[in-house]
């Protein structure tokens, strides 16, 4: 589980039923071990992956991927740290955000499924 994902769905929880909920997720998988949670290094690869987006920089042997503006960058950080820590992981992405990840996975090479995919739908 990641922690970025923990701190999304507690951050759009719509009581605190549900916060309470998502405090338990994150202590199980605190407790587990299972919790991944960005570090330094994947913090700066990061950052190097927004820049190349907000560039529009050429990926290797991916060709170019149109510039995102600002708004659009800002809008994907956690998506780019929950790449990251997968990645370290050698954990697969699971979402509904395939458009996002696409982009990203130009500069940074993960596995995404989808939910229905995942959820066996």
């Amino acid at each position: 589980m990641s922690a970025v994902v923990l701190q999304e769905l507690t951050a759009g929880a719509p009581d605190d039923q549900i916060v309470k909920v998502w405090r338990e997720v994150w202590k199980e998988h605190e407790k587990a071990g299972t919790l991944l949670v960005p570090n330094g290094e994947d913090w700066w690869l990061a950052g190097k992956v927004l820049n190349s987006l907000l560039r529009g920089l050429k990926a290797r042997n991916k060709g170019r991927t149109p510039k995102l503006s600002g708004d659009e960058v800002h809008r994907i950080v956690r998506d780019v740290l929950i790449a990251r820590t997968a990645k370290r992981a050698g954990a697969a992405v699971v979402t509904d955000n395939l458009k996002d990840f696409d982009k990203i996975k130009k500069y940074c090479s993960i596995r995404t499924l989808g939910p229905e995919r995942f959820l066996g739908k």
